[in-house]
């Protein structure tokens, strides 16, 4: 029943049902809760398992709260040309942002471009399943979400942008689709939780403690690094303008003067790409392209050359045929929300 390192493993449908399970327990409808677990359980299978179920304790703590609306009451704002707005009423993140590229993809449908921004998201799981929406449906996606200060700015001693994350996706003929999905700091704070929870050190250079001072000790993090240093810090700035700014609610501005509580936003992106040529000849040459790049020769000590999201798709076929491996604090924390809700546990492989 044991992955690497002792980590029990799970099927990918148990643990959708389970926290399909939790979700409906603390107030979220079937249908939402359904597709909110597979959102959670889908980044376990490509191995992005900081925005996994690693979070749900987490999320139910907001459902409590009220900082998630269990049963929020989304609206659109404003629709004209290519643009729109979304009012994500504190949806659940993978609700919120799969619904603002549903509308993005329509738009794009009618005038071959559309740009929707959500507002009052909350934190939407790994974005890169939002531009596989996009591609799905023949079109170049993009999607970026903004939230609270957990960054460095380069040079600052403490948290001032967020870890906004940038996903693009290209489809390709024959292949899967190019999928970018990257955050602005150097990790995403999931990992960082995910190494506290496996009691790991992690590399130097992923976070600071209070003092501003780089750290190995998961547990000592206050602030994470920008990506690149100014670069990092800089895209992220830019994301909180076109996400936050661009929907008429900001976030970076009133939390750094003081301001409490949480605000997400999200923007989704699809463009109509055969509106510049003929039917399939860019996801050809999308194809050929990958191809090209693939082909190369590898450096001494690597493999081969991964394209965009070639690491998710090989990831995912592994734990559909044996299991997703949940490290132990991942496990305590889901054991626990079990234990409170009054649901049976997971049973492992």
């Amino acid at each position: 029943m044991s992955g690497a390192q002792g980590s029990p493993r799970v099927s990918a449908a148990s643990l959708e049902g389970f926290v399909a399970g939790l979700f409906t327990h603390a107030g979220v409808g079937e249908e939402d809760a359904v597709f909110w677990a597979r959102s959670l359980v889908g980044a376990n299978l490509r191995g992005v398992d900081s925005h996994g179920v690693l979070r749900v304790p987490r999320y139910l703590e907001l459902l409590r709260s009220g900082e998630i609306k269990a049963r929020p009451t989304m609206r659109l704002l404003r629709e004209d040309g290519a643009i729109a707005l979304l009012d994500a009423d504190r949806a659940p993140g993978p609700i919120g942002m799969a619904r603002a590229m549903e509308v993005a993809i329509s738009r794009a449908r009618a005038v071959h471009v559309g740009w929707c921004v959500a507002r009052d998201i909350t934190h939407a799981g790994a974005v890169g399943q939002y531009v596989l929406q996009a591609a799905e449906a023949g079109m170049v996606g993009m999607v970026m979400t903004a939230s609270l200060p957990l960054m460095a700015y380069h040079g600052s001693r403490g948290s001032v942008v967020s870890t906004n994350p940038l996903a693009i996706g290209i489809p390709a003929a024959n292949r899967p689709p190019l999928v970018l999905d990257m955050a602005t700091a150097t990790v995403a704070l999931g990992k960082i939780q995910n190494a506290r929870n496996a009691g790991r050190p992690i590399p130097e250079g992923w976070g600071l403690d209070a003092a501003g001072q780089p750290t190995t000790d998961a547990a000592a993090v206050a602030t994470l690094t920008p990506m690149a240093g100014a670069k990092g810090s800089g895209l992220s700035l830019m994301i909180e303008c076109l996400a936050s700014l661009a929907a008429g609610n900001p976030v970076l501005a009133p939390a750094l003067a003081g301001a409490k509580g949480t605000r997400m936003n999200g923007t989704a992106i699809a463009l109509d790409i055969a509106a510049f040529g003929e039917p399939g000849a860019f996801e050809a040459e999308v194809a050929a392209l990958a191809e090209a790049v693939a082909s190369q020769p590898p450096a001494p000590g690597t493999d081969r050359l991964l394209l965009p999201g070639e690491r998710g798709d090989a990831v995912r076929v592994e734990r559909l045929e044996r299991g997703i491996p949940l490290p132990a604090g991942t496990w305590k924390g889901l054991a626990e929300a079990a234990a409170a809700a009054g649901l049976p546990m997971l049973e492992g492989l």
